[in-house]
């Protein structure tokens, strides 16, 4: 069992996050983005910032080549749905996918949006840590919290 911190302060313990969350044992903030037969999009449990997405296999996998063709098929289609979404509701002109397979998670994609304040910590990836541990460590306020939300039910209703 890990012990696993989100970005509301609650610790949970779990053998593997994803799984917790693909299965409704822990309810991300704001409910799930978009679910398929294969896969389930929400907010990141860690770190709070609008639109910051996981696309997670409900399968326990760790890498590409263990999904089945129709996995593969599903997970670019909305892949490309989740992203066309975050541009239209959200404005999100940038973002940065992450996948890796060292996690002790199973298979997912971070779709990690970019917006100007984040520029403060660089441009480049090795940006990417500082500005998600700023958004735990600084942006859990009542008025973020609710930005996240909001976020989150737009992507919602323009996934439907």
């Amino acid at each position: 069992m890990r012990t696993i911190t989100l970005s509301n302060g609650q610790t949970v313990e779990v053998e593997c996050l994803s799984c917790a969350l693909t299965s409704g044992l822990i309810h991300p903030d704001g409910g799930v983005i978009i679910e398929t037969e294969h896969f389930h999009a929400h907010q990141d449990v860690a770190y709070p910032i609008e639109g910051l997405v996981i696309l997670a296999s409900k399968r326990h996998i760790k890498c590409f080549d263990e999904l089945t063709d129709a996995e593969k098929l599903d997970y670019i289609n909305l892949l490309t749905k989740i992203r066309k979404a975050q541009r239209a509701t959200l404005g999100i002109e940038y973002v940065y996918y992450f996948y890796n397979e060292d996690t002790t998670h199973h298979f997912h994609t971070w779709l990690v949006p970019r917006y100007e304040w984040m520029y403060d910590f660089g441009r480049s990836v090795e940006s990417v840590r500082p500005v998600l541990l700023h958004a735990r460590n600084n942006m859990n306020d009542e008025e973020n919290k609710r930005k996240v939300l909001t976020a989150i039910e737009a992507l919602k209703k323009e996934l439907k």
